[in-house]
């Protein structure tokens, strides 16, 4: 095997080849052969899959400076160096099925990166440097121990896939409502309570996985029509116009920005709630084309908050930050009747006011 490997390389190295395939070659460590002298200057592409590797090498970039694609899946890669970040030409990377516990920040520096695949290790957590992939296209991250995703991933603007299937999600920042480019979202077998009031509202998503998520009480009205399954979910057993305890039930969870939860007799709308909305309209009206100074200086907290609202009304559009007027519609009044098995999912629309609240309709 070791002298099949040999030749293999020197006559990639000898015929300047741009693929090389290692694979199934039981590797225990990198061929010191690739490394060697300049190394693979012209190789392009490199797999390396169902080997046990345990690490890669530091200088991994300077002897193939010009990868576009390296694939390790089903490995036992435990860590991958920082000098990955040197990869400057590195379009897709496969780590899956590998003992991964860290994910250096230097995978932030991967700026052409478009592909990352990472389902089946055992990461607690992504780098917030992630956000930093703009090119980044598809991402998965399924069969981990992920508790949360960064908040900054809502910087990885070209995003159209991303996967977490089958990790210890309790929320979807809601910041993930700004992937405009977002197609595809898949949360299966999580521990989501709640997804973000404005999910759905992009033309742009329209596949999305909830399955056995059994604490979810409730789907945003702009999913009603997008949604993959929902069996395993906590959604039954809420049918017709909900009362006030069925209501309770299905919008908990919600997040710690909304203070009030607003009733049909609610008639004015809290000085709060009235001032932040005037400082949205303030902050996204200024002309794009002048630097002008703010006109009211706010904390950073608060900025963040004005951008990146949360949620915008189903009936009007209108942003809204600390209350919301929720309003259930069960499967069976809407568009996508019988095409889940299951005829009790609740779809919560959310309202500005209670005069909004009163005139949506989930079908019109």
């Amino acid at each position: 095997m070791a002298t099949e490997l040999h030749e293999t390389i020197f006559v990639a190295k000898q015929e300047r080849h741009k693929n090389l395939f290692l694979n199934y070659k039981n590797l225990n460590i990198f061929p010191v052969e690739l490394l060697k002298d300049e190394g693979l200057l012209f190789l392009e592409r490199l797999y390396m899959k169902r080997n046990s590797l345990t690490s890669l090498p530091d200088n991994l970039a300077q002897k193939l400076p010009n990868l576009i694609e390296l694939y390790l899946h089903s490995n036992n890669i435990v860590i991958i160096p920082e000098a990955i970040g040197n990869l400057a030409r590195l379009q897709s990377l496969d780590l899956s099925d590998n003992a991964l516990q860290l994910l250096c920040p230097d995978i932030g520096r991967l700026r052409s990166l478009r592909h990352l695949r990472l389902s089946n290790n055992r990461l607690k957590y992504l780098p917030p440097e992630i956000g930093d992939l703009q090119e980044l296209e598809t991402l998965d991250v399924a069969m981990n121990q992920l508790v949360s995703l960064p908040d900054r991933l809502h910087r990885c603007v070209s995003l159209q896939n991303l996967t977490a299937d089958h990790n210890l999600l309790i929320h979807v920042p809601r910041q993930l409502c700004w992937l405009h480019r977002l197609n595809q979202l898949s949360m299966a077998a999580n521990r989501l309570t709640f997804l973000p009031l404005d999910l759905g509202r992009s033309r742009e998503l329209q596949f999305v996985f909830v399955d056995n998520n059994a604490e979810l009480k409730g789907l945003p009205s702009y999913l009603y029509n997008k949604v993959i399954g929902c069996s395993g979910c906590g959604l039954e057993g809420v049918a017709g116009e909900a009362s006030g305890e069925a209501l309770s039930e299905a919008l908990v969870g919600l997040p710690a920005e909304v203070k009030v939860i607003g009733s049909k007799a609610d008639g004015v709308v809290p000085l709060e709630e009235l001032a932040m909305r005037t400082l949205h309209r303030i902050y996204h009206h200024l002309p794009a084309d002048l630097s002008l100074v703010p006109p009211i200086t706010l904390p950073k907290s608060l900025l963040d908050l004005l951008q990146f609202p949360l949620g915008h009304c189903h009936r009007c559009s209108q942003a809204m930050f600390t209350i919301i007027y929720p309003k259930l519609f069960p499967l069976r009044d809407t568009a996508l009747a019988g095409v889940h098995r299951r005829t009790t999912v609740s779809f919560v629309a959310y309202c500005c006011s209670s005069r909004c609240l009163q005139t949506f309709d989930l079908q019109g």
